[in-house]
């Protein structure tokens, strides 16, 4: 017997799970589960997003579902910042000579305010990191503010791998590296996350600013990792 040709909503759908941002039923029907999945495809290429099959995503749909997936490059920095994971501070009146030396290399009032390393570092953390893998790349006035990376580089509207999020936070923020997110949590790399470099899950409704450096092209390619969540516990200790 002739198998019965695929309609074109199978297709899509099929797509659309091979891309990783289909979760809903696979029962070839075209409905408010493929349009989120479309938009969410459109937002991690970049394409606009209309939530519609149109012409463009169905080309970037086409490649083979079945090949390899291969993960897009870690810039520099995020290579970098791995360097260090489990590295913490030294509880009581010591403190880690590693932490302290990126205030040093950092020179001027940071070294100077900078005493020990129990003063909040998620913001000196990340300059070092910049600082180390983009020695032309301008660093805010204030490194050490969490807030002030806000302002860093420039704007992304949705986030890609290794760009720097700043989060609120009661009584200050915090700032960090984009590994991936689920549907409520964003995936961060950084520093002071519990009092070392870790990596952890911060709740999205806390983001306040996506930043990527001035001096580094952001790729064509890549976008939202979406991710499942695994377990790691939710950050609530960044001071």
């Amino acid at each position: 017997m002739a198998k019965s040709p695929q309609t074109f909503d199978a297709w899509l759908i099929e797509r659309l799970v091979a891309a990783g941002v289909y979760g809903a039923a696979v029962d070839g029907g075209h409905g408010r589960g493929v349009i989120a999945a479309l938009r969410a495809f459109q937002a991690d290429l970049g394409l606009p997003v209309t939530g519609k099959a149109d012409s463009a995503t169905v080309t970037a749909l086409r490649s083979n579902p079945h090949d390899p997936v291969v993960p897009p490059a870690e810039p520099v920095w995020l290579r970098e910042a791995r360097r260090f994971m489990g590295l913490k501070e030294v509880a009581g009146a010591g403190s880690n000579r590693i932490i302290m030396s990126w205030a040093k290399a950092l020179g001027g009032w940071v070294f100077r305010y900078f005493t020990n390393d129990g003063i909040p570092w998620c913001g000196l953390f990340i300059g070092h990191i910049m600082a180390a893998t983009l020695p032309e790349e301008l660093l805010p006035s204030n490194p050490l503010s969490a807030k002030a990376w806000a302002s860093f580089g420039r704007a992304l509207t949705t986030p890609i791998l290794g760009a720097v999020m700043v989060f609120t936070r009661d009584g200050g923020g915090h700032v960090g590296l984009y590994l991936g997110e689920t549907a409520t949590h964003y995936l961060i790399l950084g520093g002071n996350q519990s009092d070392s470099v870790s990596i952890v899950w911060i709740a999205k409704t806390r983001l306040a600013a996506i930043r990527w450096p001035s001096t580094v092209a952001a790729p064509l390619l890549g976008g939202r990792i979406h991710l499942k969540a695994n377990g790691a516990p939710l950050s609530t200790n960044e001071a």
